[in-house]
């Protein structure tokens, strides 16, 4: 029932991309039994795994980069004067699957667990296409391993405690998302779709706060929810976040932020290059291409690719000052705002459209923006009481309360009562909305 339920909820959307699902399902249940029942015959093995590596990056690569890669040929050829090259429309027309980044990481880590005898192959095809499909994580995470739920998927606890977790959970996720990440997300829109002419500094760096506070709460908020629905079916996802904004340095915050992504990137990518264990250089070249293609994960866009190696670049700048008195005796408050600053500068070119873009909202960050009338309008529609009550419930949310796992550890009546009415009061916001984005569509 979960099973066909979760296709049914996948097909809401495109009835035609389930097939597509199924496809890389079945692929990749196959090679599992082929890798775990080739025995000692390493060749065979390694056959499995590469097929169901270059199966999932193939249907990853043509829907998600397609475009990209095409587009970049062109210009390519344009700058090396051969000319432009006519492309075939086709191209244009490819629409993403909504969550395939997601579910083809979680498959494709299922015969990789299986290749390394970290996990068993699934016992039947239902419960491999249960784990693969299942809604409440489909879309946004977080990404699910094969064997942190393999028992679960033959037995589970089920009971009113557990459903009323889930459903507190799911509740609490849904205000976040609700009355939190949308309106904090209209004001980072305001500020984002400003010409640049109109965007002063001050207002700049509203937007871009506000944007960090929106993507925060967006997708912690899915992660809330899909923890929550996991729970009132009896399955227990691992927790995708654990207040990153609060963290003392980047390597912190890839500890805490979107961590079933990190965890994935250091096990199936950091690890296998050599991690930190073939000197100096080739660690800090590891963490660069690491996080070159995380931001590729997020985007088929150069600024994605930016936003990673933004990132990369400073994991290996802590890496090197890490045995430093002078970091080492930086108090935490000022390494957890100056930690919050450079996620935040790099967020611009995870929000921007290009680097066109980008480069003119940083050039109004540090100065550069035109203070004329529609500057100020602009900025008189930024700071609005309201605005100013949005900032503050935020940073209290984000810096000086524990986040949703901590605080619903311990469950109490009053805790559930607060998350019934959040749900009501959210259903009402919700639809009184007309804001209100799918920040991870893209993904």
């Amino acid at each position: 029932m979960l099973t066909l339920g979760s296709y049914f909820f996948y097909a809401w959307w495109n009835p035609w991309f389930v097939l597509l699902m199924i496809t890389s399902t079945i692929i990749d249940f196959t090679c599992g039994k082929v890798i775990h029942g080739s025995g000692s015959k390493t060749h065979y093995r390694k056959l499995g795994l590469l097929i169901s590596i270059i199966a999932n990056l193939s249907i990853l690569g043509f829907f998600k980069y397609g475009n990209f890669f095409v587009d970049n040929i062109s210009v390519l050829a344009l700058s090396v004067g051969l000319g432009e090259i006519p492309l075939p429309n086709f191209f244009r027309e490819i629409i993403l699957p909504i969550g395939i980044s997601f579910y083809t990481f979680q498959s494709m880590s299922y015969t990789i667990d299986i290749y390394r005898k970290h996990a068993k192959p699934a016992t039947d095809f239902l419960s491999f296409a249960c784990y693969v499909s299942m809604f409440p994580q489909l879309v946004a995470g977080p990404i699910v391993r094969y064997s942190d739920i393999a028992n679960q998927l033959k037995e589970r606890i089920h009971s009113t405690g557990t459903f009323v977790y889930g459903f507190s959970r799911f509740n609490y996720g849904f205000a976040k998302k609700i009355l939190l990440a949308n309106p904090v997300g209209e004001v980072a829109d305001l500020c984002f779709s400003a010409g640049e002419l109109s965007l002063s500094t001050p207002a700049a760096w509203i937007g871009i706060c506000f944007y960090s506070f929106q993507i925060y709460f967006d997708f912690s908020a899915y992660s809330d929810m899909a923890i929550g629905l996991g729970r009132m079916f009896g399955f227990r996802f691992n927790e995708n976040f654990n207040s990153p904004y609060k963290s003392k340095s980047i390597t912190e915050f890839w500890r805490r932020w979107h961590i079933s992504l990190s965890s994935f990137l250091r096990d199936y990518l950091y690890i296998p290059l050599g991690g930190n264990r073939k000197g100096s250089s080739r660690t800090y070249f590891n963490l660069i291409l690491v996080m070159f293609l995380g931001g590729l994960w997020h985007g088929a866009q150069w600024t994605f690719i930016a936003w990673g190696i933004i990132h990369g670049s400073f994991l290996v700048i802590e890496k090197l000052l890490r045995n430093s008195r002078l970091f080492r005796n930086i108090p935490n408050l000022i390494k957890v705002s100056f930690t919050f600053t450079i996620v935040a500068i790099a967020w611009v070119f995870f929000r921007a459209e290009n680097f066109d873009r980008a480069f003119i909202y940083l050039s109004s960050m540090f100065g550069a923006g035109d203070s004329s009338q529609p500057s100020a309008i602009l900025l008189s529609q930024v700071t609005r009481p309201m605005v100013w009550l949005m900032a503050v419930i935020s940073i209290i949310f984000i810096f000086a309360t524990p986040n949703s796992g901590q605080f619903l550890k311990k469950l109490t009546k009053t805790k559930v009562s607060i998350g019934l009415l959040l749900l009501v009061l959210s259903v009402s916001f919700m639809f009184a909305q007309d804001f209100n984005p799918f920040l991870y569509f893209q993904f």
